[in-house]
């Protein structure tokens, strides 16, 4: 076995001269990592501290969610009675005011069941107006019927008396017995004639006498029908969705189109449960739409805060009593109202996407509603002239066919 050979000097010099050399070379990278890492520390620390500082003052003060959509009340245009269209007042997109004609179907129908209908309250004020009458004369022959009957007793009374002395004849006396009961007879039919037609007019007048007012009421509800077949917008707004045509066959329920207040729009923002805590009725909202971008923000208010979840009522709610269950965090609605004059402005549709940004600095609000709903969340009155141009149509057949009456 050999044995390594031992270095020579030169080697041993020169191996001595190169481990002195290294030493030097390691020391700056050292120093220039440790520099780095300190400017990185640093950086984390000022980075963090920067983070606590916006939390502390801005962040927990705000809730934010892309989750937001625009919602407004969609209005169905339906007729209330059958018929065929017969003209289109106005087409997608356009502006209707409440009260305009949007579609007309064919009046000739409702205008004959409306003559009719007239024509028959015209007749029971008439027949009423007998009944009056007959009440009058029946009261005048009760009077008469009344003297018959005191006259015949009288001759009665008269006749008994000289039957005794042979002045006046048995068959005298028996015949002023017969006029006297068939006088009697006469008040007791009179009576009751006038009791039957006193209970049809007995403490009513004219225009409030049931018949009159059954007939009242069938042109009534003929006159409603007539100007049925102008089919209204309920509300002002833009319309949308038509689905009726020229010449269709339309049922009472059936929407034809649909009108839509672009004014009265409000954004349903679907925040995380997570996020709820300090949430209250009331607090200001910042909005931004995607379709205007950062350079419109709307402001708004918590309206409402959603008394469920989606997946509450969703047609098929979520079952979790099941083992593959996996808990998701669960978004709840917040209804959030805009200002009015922003929308006139920069105007919204219906759908469109939205980011909300709630300030949770006011949190004197409660979460829920306190105070019941004091009027109407949506009301018209675009049908009410209808039932009033009927109730003056009524009056005035009415009095053109009660002449020379006081009742």
């Amino acid at each position: 076995m050999s044995t390594p050979a031992s270095p020579s000097p030169e080697q041993a010099a020169t191996a001595a001269a190169a481990t002195p050399a290294a030493t030097p070379a390691a020391t700056p990278t050292n120093g220039k990592r440790r520099r780095a890492l300190i400017v990185l520390a640093a950086v984390v620390v000022v980075s963090g501290l920067s983070w606590l500082a916006w939390h502390q003052l801005v962040g927990r003060w705000h809730e934010e969610t892309d989750d937001a959509y625009v919602q407004g009340n969609i209005v169905a245009i339906a007729p209330q009675t059958a018929g065929t269209v017969v003209s289109i007042n106005a087409d997608e997109g356009a502006r209707v005011e409440a009260g305009q004609v949007l579609v007309q179907l064919d009046p000739n129908d409702a205008r004959v069941a409306f003559e009719q209908a007239e024509a028959n309250l015209a007749a029971t004020v008439r027949q009423v107006r007998g009944l009056f009458n007959a009440v009058d004369a029946g009261e005048a022959e009760l009077r008469a019927r009344e003297v018959a009957v005191k006259q015949a007793r009288a001759d009665v009374a008269r006749r008994a008396g000289l039957v005794g002395e042979g002045a006046v004849s048995a068959e005298e006396l028996a015949h002023a017995r017969a006029q006297l009961d068939a006088a009697e007879a006469a008040l007791s039919s009179s009576r009751g004639q006038l009791s039957r037609n006193r209970a049809l007019v007995d403490d009513t007048t004219l225009a409030k006498q049931p018949q009159v007012e059954a007939a009242a009421a069938q042109l009534r509800q003929a006159y409603l029908n007539q100007q049925r077949g102008a089919v209204l917008a309920p509300i002002s707004g833009h319309l949308a969705k038509r689905s009726v045509q020229l010449g269709q066959r339309v049922q009472p329920g059936n929407t034809l189109m649909t009108v839509v207040p672009l004014d009265q729009v409000w954004v349903d923002a679907n925040f995380k449960e997570t996020q709820l805590r300090d949430m209250r009725i009331g607090q200001p909202v910042e909005l931004v739409s995607d379709v205007y971008g950062d350079d419109v923000r709307y402001t708004g208010k918590v309206a409402s805060i959603g008394l469920g979840t989606g997946s509450a009522f969703a047609l098929l709610p979520a079952q979790n009593a099941s083992g593959n269950w996996i808990k998701i965090v669960q978004r709840v609605p917040v209804r959030v109202t805009l200002d009015p004059k922003q929308l006139a402005e920069h105007p919204l549709r219906v759908g469109m996407s939205m980011s909300a940004d709630v300030s949770l600095r006011e949190r004197d609000g409660a979460s829920l509603a306190t105070t019941p709903a004091n009027k109407p969340v949506l009301a018209t009155n675009a049908y009410a002239r209808q039932l009033a141009e009927a109730d003056a149509l009524i009056a005035r057949v009415i009095r053109d066919n009660r002449p020379g009456t006081a009742r």
